[in-house]
């Protein structure tokens, strides 16, 4: 990433803008009155076999076409999941994740996979019963898919459809003792060849054992049931781009068990033969931690089982990972796949759904018919962010931690941000605010941040407050993420002049904001005891991440961290009118400081303790007075200056050093930012490819609220942030510490902004370059001047 040869500016040469994406979007394809009515195509499924256990099926319809349409738009979508191909060919996957009161369906034009004559309309829908993911809601098993027009309804699902249950799929479970540790996502999958219908989606292919598929009710978009209901599947437009897919090649073979090395199969050139009767290990090395649909292309092997077990690291004989690029004397230990073959020829073996993994060890035993191994790679898949803003400076060892952060970012995208890839797969409002932030500043696509905030939306329970995470079939609660989903919605306006989407939310805000004043303590003005689990930061000190008095008497922290929303609350509900919600914002933001002050503050060891009774301390406490400005402006430099040193304090991880970073930056000691990046280039030294969860051990090493660097290059290292709501202005104020010079660059909705500067000891002088019709304010020592459209020149002391 290094790339300065002369003080030029960057241009970027790809821009993705705001919601604005590379392909047609969807709803232009889409005859809107589909929106306002009931559908004619019916949600098909199988006519006795289980809607609800786990279970995989085939459904498939042929068509004639006399010519080849210039368009041909489907409505398509599956419970719980499906995968649509038209002529073998893959067209489309999802649904989207949501739930029932918002289930997701595509829309895609399938002309271009067409042909004169007869063609094979095939789906493979699945439900893993109570083996799904948390993340996916159920209804029952079933597919839909509705034409366009009139001239589109000849493949609207109905009774001309086929259906045959695959009864070789069986789930494989995954425990903690599996993986050591939590676990949410899919299972593993067991997949026996023999009962397989090869040549399912040809048309030539005979469906007459196969049963006519049950219809059941009709598509039914969301509030247009005559009579009010609202139960089955309640459908909404895909509001998100298809996820990205490519062909990612395995790079090395690291060691084996009872064959000769031989990695020429990774590469597709030289086949790998599996004596009979033989058991053979095979450990690959993808050399990054990847998300991907693992692929086998094999032959013969007739009632040898393939075993691919999945892993981001190995692990000593203690359980302990070190250096993640070390293999000797380490074992493997995660979930797998198991295929048993039927002994075809060039068998294409893949799972039907995606695997998180760096390591992957084939565990091959043959019975009395060898095996060959013809070729192996991945597909990656992921949210389609684009790479587009830039940042290089004087100290190359900042571009690895770039490098590793994006790829934590981009792993952790998918239908919806994750948390980690591997173990969950859910989208938490702590690592979602972090997130979704990366991805305006590097991508500039908000519409997963949208859906994010939609979403949290959509999980409020009566009494008020958001889920931790959604969408999710099990409900959680962590009272300080609907804080942080407000922080969201203010972060979102800030950057985004998207007024019509923001305001929508103003309700919810204040019935979080409702639900929290509801354990104030009338006495102490303080929050505690409060119900559910009240997490701020898996830290060392504080038992499941809660800090003190929170579960059983009052808590200094959480009374912090709802005055740090607070403010924001009323900037939105001023930003629209209302005024009689900000003045109650404000007024609770006065009593707030007021009582944290008088009970948190020790005169002493001049800090804010955790609890009234000031037993305990803790960074996260203190970080949160200096952003919520209950430490006077003139005394926090100060303060962060000591915590950043004290080591009695309970200490920020990973997650909470994102606040950290703020709470230095409003204190003036933003320059000081690079200095504290330790925790990340220890994770380099392990040779970790993402970064992990929590300093070790970490169960994750791929953990979203990690890549926060990806995001504080810019803001705090070039200091590109929004001077106004809706990025209608923008202030850069660069902090580089020790830097010499950097150049970055960040998409706008109105273009690019770029700078380029090279520091002195005190001076500053580059080039800023705004787009048209962005002005906004460059700050350095304390000065300020105005910056227009355009290329501005600087020089200041």
């Amino acid at each position: 990433m290094h790339f300065r040869s002369s003080p030029v500016l960057i241009v970027l040469t790809a821009l993705l803008i705001a919601t604005i994406s590379s392909e047609a979007r969807q709803s232009d394809l889409m005859d809107t009155d589909l929106l306002n009515k009931t559908w004619d195509a019916h949600w098909i499924m199988h006519p006795s076999a289980s809607t609800t256990d786990f279970g995989v099926f085939h459904f498939r319809r042929s068509f004639e076409l006399d010519t080849i349409p210039d368009s041909f738009v489907i409505h398509v979508s599956g419970d719980t999941r499906y995968r649509l191909f038209i002529n073998g060919k893959s067209v489309s996957k999802g649904p989207a994740v949501g739930d029932k009161h918002n289930w997701r369906f595509e829309t895609v034009d399938i002309a271009e996979y067409l042909h004169e004559g007869k063609n094979i309309a095939a789906a493979t829908v699945w439900n893993f019963g109570e083996h799904n993911a948390i993340s996916h809601h159920s209804y029952r098993t079933a597919f839909l898919l509705q034409g366009n027009s009139e001239n589109e309804s000849i493949v609207n699902t109905n009774s001309s459809w086929f259906v045959k249950q695959n009864d070789g799929y069986s789930p494989i479970p995954v425990s903690y003792q599996t993986v050591a540790g939590y676990y949410a996502a899919p299972p593993g999958e067991k997949f026996v060849a023999e009962h397989y219908p090869h040549g399912w989606m040809e048309t030539g292919y005979d469906v007459t054992e196969w049963e006519t598929a049950r219809t059941y009710q009709q598509g039914q978009p969301r509030g247009t049931n005559p009579y009010g209901n609202l139960y089955g599947w309640n459908l909404v437009p895909r509001n998100i781009p298809m996820m990205e897919e490519h062909k990612e090649r395995i790079l090395e073979l690291r060691r084996t068990e009872g064959i000769a090395m031989n990695g020429g199969f990774l590469e597709g050139t030289e086949p790998l033969e599996v004596p009979a009767d033989s058991r053979v290990v095979l450990l690959v090395d993808q050399t990054y931690i990847i998300n991907a649909y693992p692929v086998l292309i094999v032959s013969g092997g007739r009632d040898a089982e393939i075993r691919l077990i999945y892993a981001e690291a190995l692990r000593e004989a203690d359980n302990t990972k070190g250096n993640r690029n070390e293999i000797e004397g380490k074992e493997i230990l995660g979930f797998h796949d198991s295929f048993i073959l039927n002994g075809g020829q060039n068998r294409t073996l893949q799972p039907l759904w995606l695997r998180s993994y760096r390591y992957i060890q084939l565990e091959i035993e043959t019975a009395s018919d060898p095996l060959i191994l013809h070729d192996m790679y991945g597909i990656f898949t992921g949210y389609p962010f684009e790479e587009n803003a830039r940042f290089a400076s004087s100290d190359e060892s900042l571009d690895d931690i770039w490098e590793a952060g994006w790829r934590t970012a981009r792993l952790n995208a998918f239908e919806s941000y994750w948390d980690c890839a591997y173990y969950e797969q859910l989208q938490y409002v702590g690592d979602t605010r972090i997130q979704a932030l990366i991805s305006l500043y590097v991508s500039g696509d908000d519409r997963l941040m949208r859906n994010a905030i939609e979403h949290f939306n959509d999980s409020r329970m009566p009494d008020g407050i958001t889920m931790s995470r959604y969408p999710s079939h099990h409900p959680q609660y962590i009272p300080p993420y609907s804080l942080l989903w407000i922080s969201m919605v203010h972060d979102y306006w800030m950057h985004r002049d998207d007024d019509e989407f923001v305001k929508q939310f103003l309700p919810g805000i204040r019935s979080v904001i409702n639900w929290y004043e509801e354990y104030l303590d009338d006495e102490l003005d303080l929050l505690g005891p409060m119900p559910w689990w009240n997490y701020v930061d898996a830290a060392q000190g504080f038992d499941r991440g809660t800090p003190p008095g929170s579960d059983d008497g009052n808590s200094i922290v959480i009374s912090l961290q709802i005055l740090y929303v607070l403010d924001y609350a009323a900037e939105l509900a001023e930003a629209y009118g209302n005024y009689r919600d900000a003045g109650h914002y404000r007024e609770l933001m006065e009593r707030l400081q007021k009582s944290i002050l008088k009970y948190g503050w020790n005169t002493e060891r001049q800090l804010i303790a955790d609890t009234p009774d000031q037993n305990d301390y803790s960074q996260q406490a203190n970080i949160l007075a200096v952003l919520t400005g209950v430490v006077p402006e003139d005394q926090q430099k100060n303060l962060m200056e000591r915590i950043l040193v004290e080591e009695d304090l309970v200490q920020a991880t990973y997650y909470f050093r994102f606040y950290l970073f703020r709470a230095m930056r409003k204190a003036g000691l933003g320059n000081q930012y690079l200095d504290q990046l330790d925790p990340w280039y220890d994770a380099l030294a392990l040779g970790m490819t993402t970064f992990p969860e929590h300093p070790e051990p970490s169960r994750s090493d791929a953990h979203a609220w990690s890549s926060s660097p990806n995001y504080d290059f810019f803001a705090t290292v070039a200091g590109i942030r929004p001077y106004s709501p809706g990025f209608s202005q923008v202030l850069i104020e660069p902090q580089p510490g020790a830097l010499e010079w950097i150049q970055a660059a960040i998409p706008h909705p109105k273009g690019n902004i770029s700078v380029d500067f090279s520091f002195d000891e005190d001076s500053v002088r580059g080039e800023i370059n705004l787009p048209d019709g962005l002005t906004g304010r460059f700050t350095w020592n304390g000065r300020e001047i105005e910056i227009g459209s355009g290329l501005n020149q600087i020089e200041m002391k």
